[in-house]
């Protein structure tokens, strides 16, 4: 079923965090949401995860199981990457996926080190791969590929599309050739 957003609408008091936004997003599709900072493409993604209440419109069609990956990685800094993504995940995955796609990312030399002692870039794909190993059939992705450079953010863009194939991917990013890339269909707010 296709996730259909008709009109709707965030604020903060008298602030318009989110002006009436209207779309449908086809099963399997992806699609990269572009717009200046502050136009309200996180605070959409954050209503479509229900981490807020929308003020008016309506939201159908969401699937039960959606992953994310927020602006913020949201480690536990002392735990190790392999760690961060098991506590996530549960049983969900087995220890060897988890470490068959940090390996896939780039990872393999950081596995078992505190991901406080990780660059930016490599706690980005810690979070990265928690989202990725989890059974969804929509993927929220908020600038997953910033911090990262132009070959690793490749590389990860691969992994992204081989591991979401066939699942709903909904991307917001700042860098129109990010969404080129994903080969997805671009809105822009």
């Amino acid at each position: 079923m296709a996730v259909v957003i008709q009109n709707l609408t965030k604020s903060y008091g008298d602030k318009l965090a989110l002006p009436p936004f209207s779309c449908t997003v086809e099963v399997g599709e992806t699609v990269c949401l572009l717009g200046q900072s502050g136009c309200g493409k996180t605070t959409l993604l954050r209503l479509l995860l229900g981490l807020e209440t929308p003020t008016g419109g309506s939201v159908t069609g969401l699937p039960d199981r959606i992953s994310a990956v927020f602006q913020e990685d949201r480690l536990c800094p002392s735990f190790s990457a392999v760690t961060n993504v098991s506590l996530a995940l549960g049983r969900q995955a087995s220890w060897e996926a988890i470490v068959a796609l940090l390996r896939e990312l780039g990872l393999g030399d950081a596995l078992a080190k505190p991901v406080r002692a990780l660059s930016g870039g490599m706690q980005r794909r810690v979070a990265i791969a928690r989202s990725l190993l989890c059974p969804a059939d929509l993927y929220i992705m908020d600038e997953p590929f910033k911090g990262l450079d132009e070959d690793t953010r490749r590389t990860v863009m691969d992994t992204v599309l081989s591991r979401t194939k066939g699942k709903t991917l909904l991307v917001v990013t700042h860098d129109p050739e990010e969404a080129a890339y994903l080969g997805g269909r671009i809105l822009r707010m």
